[in-house]
Order: structure tokens, then C-alpha cells, then sequence
């Protein structure tokens, strides 16, 4: 048996040849050249090569389009964990998107003050907002939450002692732990308490001259039941008083409206948290709030100042895009029924059973008169992103026959990527997280996929 690899042709000779030369005329010389040898290579590799002038152009075709494909690309989500980290967490609404269009298609007021035609300040555009949604004498908002968290220790607590339970020294995911980004804060850890017990006496007895802060840190990614107590923010702030200290909260998942109408209890509310007695809480913008990502503090106006003014600040301040994309967010909840309505995240937690099983039902029906054998089945979804880690969501999805691993290569693969779950060892394509306009790409998706 001949042994293809020894005549592949050059580089050189591929890029002479006519079905490889017209590539040259709808795309870059340099990727045309880059797809080629990558084309040669794999021949070489495989022992196999393309039979002729068409075949050698349409392996290059092909390996030139993988070249040309962005890395970030858009996925549906079918997973049934509504904010999926490693998806990019919220959707965004379609009042945020269209504020993102108008600002990226020319020149903004960033930092400019159109009354007085000075320079302004980008810390203006969403503060008035979070004033008025959470009540706070004054707001900040910076690129993260994590970022927040940061530049709230640093500023309250540099050099000092953080008193934080151990039942709050919480992982935050990508294998970030508190403590470790309060050793990057400048703030001292002082753990009080037990795991599972943390008394307001155990933070009495903890304070000292070197004391800075009073955190707290929401459990939002973990439930701890059975044996256990905890100091709350209302429990600590005569105490924090007393001794002129401030209390710092990261509620984490950003929760700027009770979601209790859709089942959904035990996420504090940024308001919730201040009443309480909080000096700056810190959260997050791509979690509950359904906004882009971005790290929101609120609190008491001397607290939130001195942060503003802080040089950190400005290493961590958000860009335009993202601005414009979360006051438009926080403008929808002005009326908390419409936010429940138009921002995806709140729309997509409150889907009933019913509307599930129906949308899934219909899925069913598209895909077996394709020819693909499916069932509809009952799913249970979770939020997502460490926010209300014990809600279990009832749904739908559908489950596709054959097999679950090949089904889910296959589908990442797709354009639009799709990802599931492999439940029961079949592919399980969850309805909870995927929005209405992409249900008919999600069935040509499945459809294009099939072994």
C-alpha cells in the first residue's frame, strides 16, 4: 500500500492551484496560508490525503472556516440552570441590548457634563438609580463584584482586622475564596465562631483596636441546616455602633426585588440589607439583577465616597458598553411586574410548569417529523451562579434517543452551539433556560446534528 504522505504537495504548489487560488479573493492571504498548512499537516498526520485539486480546496474550505469562526460564540442554553456560569450567566434584556447600540455606534456623554459642558464623572450614569432601588445614601458601580469587595475592605478596613464567621468563608467559584481575595484587600481576616455556629458574642469578644469592619458574607452558593446559629446584620449593627465600626454585607447574587411571588424565598434584598443596618453592601450585576456584569455598592455617603475617590477606582471601573447596559436594566425596575416581564433572567425563573411542558411538548412534535425519535420528559432546573443553592425549578425537556455522549459532541459543535445535560443516559435538551426566540434555531440545531 502506497503511503500518500510521501507525494503531498507544497505549500507553494497548493496555493498555485486554481480552486485554492480563488480562496484568495474572499479571504486573507495570511489565513488562506495558515488553513493550507494546517490542511497539509493533518494529511501528513492521518496517512491519508485529498484525491484532487476539488478535494484539497474543500479540506481547506472547511479547516479556513474553523480558522475564521470566533472564539466567543453565541450557545443555547438548554441546560436548565437558568445562570450558568461557564454561559455567561444573564441574558440581557431588550432595553439593555439597544442601549448597548446606541452607545457603541458613535460618541457618548461618558464623562462629559452636557449641563454645565465640564468634564463629568462615569460614576453619575447609574448611581441615582441604585439610590432610589435600594434606598442607599450613595452608589458606586465597578466591574465586578469581587472588584467591589476589594475596594470596599481596602477602603474601610486597610491594614486592620475583617471579623468574618467561619460559616461565611465561602468559595465563590473558579476556586476564589474570600479570604483569599481579602488578602489581596490589604484587610485583615479574623475568623470568629464555628462553622456552623456564630454567636453575636463571638463577635463582641473578637473586636478590638485593630478591628476595621464587621463582614458578612451571603451563603448564596451553599445551605448549611440542622445544629446552627448566625449573628445577622440587624443582630450586629447596635454592636458595630457601639464601637463605631462599619458593617460591610456581599450579598453576592444581587437581588434588588424579592422574588418571593415566584417561589423563590431566602435571597436578602439589597434595601432588605441596608434597613438592616448595613454601611455597604456589595453585589453582583449578572446574577439575579439580569444585568451585564459589574459589581454594585451601595451604602452610606461618606463609605461609598471614600471608595469612589479611592485610586483603585479607577483600575476597576466599568466601560461604556457596560454602563449603558445596566442603567437601562435598572431603569426596568422602576415597575418591579414589567422587570419580572422583560429582563430574561426573571422571566425565565418565573416560566410555570405548565408553559414548560407545553413549549417542550411542541419541540417534541418538530423533532420526530424531522425523523428524530424524542420524548418529553419532566426535568428539574436551579438557578444558577450560587443563588438560591436549595430551589429546585419543576420543568420539561426533551430527551433524544440514541447516544447521549455522541448527541452532546455533536451539538456543541453546532451553529448555534447547543448544551444540554446528560441525565439517565440520554440527552436531556432542558426548556427552562431557553428563551422563545431561539426555539427554532434550537430544533434545526438538533436536526442538523443527528448521527
Amino acid at each position: 500500500m502506497t503511503d500518500t504522505r510521501r507525494a503531498l504537495p507544497s505549500i507553494g504548489a497548493l496555493l498555485e492551484r486554481a480552486p485554492v487560488r480563488a480562496l484568495l479573493d474572499t479571504a486573507p492571504r495570511a489565513l488562506v496560508v495558515d488553513a493550507v498548512r494546517a490542511t497539509v499537516a493533518q494529511a501528513r498526520e492521518s496517512a491519508t490525503a485529498p484525491a484532487d485539486d476539488e478535494a484539497w480546496a474543500a479540506a481547506i474550505v472547511q479547516r479556513l472556516a474553523e480558522l475564521s469562526r470566533p472564539s466567543l460564540r453565541r450557545v443555547i442554553n438548554a441546560t436548565g440552570i437558568v445562570l450558568h456560569t461557564n454561559l455567561g450567566r444573564a441574558p440581557l434584556a431588550d432595553a439593555a441590548i439597544d442601549a448597548i447600540a446606541a452607545i457603541a455606534a458613535g460618541y457618548s456623554n461618558l464623562e462629559l457634563d452636557l449641563a454645565q459642558g465640564a468634564r463629568g464623572s462615569r460614576y453619575v450614569h447609574c448611581a441615582s438609580l441604585l439610590r432610589e432601588l435600594t434606598g442607599a445614601e450613595d452608589a458606586l458601580v465597578v466591574n465586578n463584584c469581587a472588584a467591589a469587595l476589594v475596594l470596599a475592605l481596602n477602603t474601610v478596613a486597610d491594614g486592620r482586622d475583617a471579623l468574618l464567621s467561619r460559616g461565611e468563608l465561602v468559595e465563590i467559584g473558579g476556586s476564589f475564596r474570600v479570604h483569599e481575595i481579602m488578602a489581596k484587600s490589604g484587610a485583615r481576616l479574623r475568623e470568629v465562631g464555628a462553622t456552623n455556629r456564630t454567636h453575636l458574642a463571638d463577635y463582641e469578644r473578637a473586636i478590638g483596636p485593630d478591628t476595621g469592619v464587621l463582614l458578612k458574607v451571603h451563603r448564596s452558593n451553599f445551605a448549611v441546616h440542622g445544629f446552627t446559629a448566625e449573628a445577622t446584620v440587624r443582630d450586629l449593627a447596635p454592636l458595630a455602633s457601639a464601637h463605631g465600626l462599619p458593617i460591610l454585607h456581599d450579598l453576592g447574587s444581587g437581588l434588588l426585588v424579592s422574588l418571593e411571588a415566584i417561589g423563590l424565598r431566602g435571597e436578602p434584598t439589597a434595601r432588605e440589607a441596608l434597613d438592616a443596618g448595613a454601611t455597604i453592601v456589595v453585589m453582583s450585576g449578572d446574577k439575579l439583577l439580569g444585568g451585564p456584569q459589574a459589581g454594585l455598592m451601595a451604602g452610606r455617603r461618606e463609605a461609598v465616597e471614600a471608595a469612589r475617590r479611592h485610586p483603585l477606582a479607577r483600575a476597576l471601573r466599568m466601560d461604556k458598553l457596560s454602563l449603558a447596559a445596566l442603567e437601562a436594566t435598572l431603569a426596568l425596575y422602576r415597575d418591579p411586574p414589567r422587570a419580572l416581564r422583560e429582563i430574561p433572567t426573571l422571566a425565565l425563573l418565573a416560566a410555570t410548569p405548565e408553559s414548560l411542558r407545553r413549549r417542550a411538548g411542541e419541540l417534541t412534535v418538530t423533532l420526530r417529523r424531522a425523523g428524530i425519535a424524542c420524548d418529553t420528559v419532566d426535568s428539574t432546573g436551579s438557578v444558577g451562579a450560587g443563588a438560591f443553592p436549595d430551589a429546585e425549578l419543576p420543568g420539561a425537556a426533551v430527551a433524544l434517543h440514541g447516544d447521549a455522549e455522541g448527541w452532546s459532541a455533536r451539538l456543541r459543535a453546532g451553529s448555534p452551539a447547543v448544551v444540554g445535560r446528560v441525565h439517565d443516559g440520554r440527552m436531556h435538551l432542558d426548556l427552562r433556560a431557553v428563551l422563545d426566540s431561539e426555539l427554532t434555531d434550537l430544533a434545526q440545531t438538533v436536526v442538523a446534528a443527528r448521527g
